[in-house]
């Protein structure tokens, strides 16, 4: 069961905005499945982490156009979920 949280949280997003986000609104940002909704999000980051959950907003983003020589592609496609927790609660690697 714990392996399977861990296939829906990928990796946290740490960047300016996300420490700020972390100081400032007690809100983490990570990389999730694409498949993975809300709730599960949730439970595993609540799992993982073991904080309370107050809110998840996710944001699927699509991958960028990018050149490899004379041939166009494309970045993959993945999804962003940005958890709010409780004001008792925080993540340490922020």
């Amino acid at each position: 069961m714990k392996d399977e949280m861990y296939g829906i949280v990928i990796r946290p997003l740490v960047t300016e905005k996300g420490t700020f986000q972390s100081q400032a609104l007690n809100a983490y940002a990570f990389e999730v499945a694409a498949d993975a909704n809300k709730t599960q999000i949730k439970q595993a980051i609540e799992k993982i982490y073991d904080v309370k959950v107050r809110e998840v907003r996710t944001a699927a983003r699509k991958g960028k156009p990018r050149r490899t020589g004379r041939v166009m592609g494309t970045t993959r496609r993945w999804k962003k979920a940005v958890v709010v927790l409780d004001p008792e609660h925080h993540i340490d690697l922020f």
